[in-house]
């Protein structure tokens, strides 16, 4: 088994900014950094926690594939938002994307990094071949 660590970056000005990766894999350990949902691309992010959700959701899946893996490989999940009445809103958006993964979850309330983040995701996958 290879104990080589890979850095995946997804190019985002926070990455830069912070001294971060969008992910790291360590063998078949995933490990994906809060990602919220900004269009990185275009650093645009919608005033919708729910689809803040979904563009979080598909920036994980990005940096997933990325290093060899899926969102069915994900085995733990947090959820952070400032405001506890918006994570319900999120709820269809979390089924859709990981109902049959049904990963360890946790959710927090606490402050993001700049107000106009309504969610944060961070996810950790095993991948299941190296």
């Amino acid at each position: 088994m290879s104990t080589d660590r890979r850095l995946i970056s997804q190019g985002s000005v926070f990455e830069s900014a912070i001294s971060y990766s969008r992910a790291v894999v360590q063998d078949r350990w995933v490990f994906v950094s809060g990602t919220t949902g900004y269009d990185y691309a275009t650093m645009i992010i919608s005033n919708d926690v729910a689809e803040q959700a979904e563009q979080a959701l598909q920036n994980i899946s990005w940096a997933l594939r990325e290093a060899g893996a899926s969102l069915s490989d994900i085995v733990r999940v947090r959820y952070l938002l400032p405001a506890r009445a918006d994570f319900e809103r999120c709820w269809p958006v979390l089924r859709r994307h990981l109902g049959e993964v049904r990963p360890a979850a946790t959710m927090l309330v606490c402050g993001l990094a700049d107000p106009a983040m309504k969610i944060e995701i961070e996810a950790t996958a095993f991948r299941s071949t190296d």
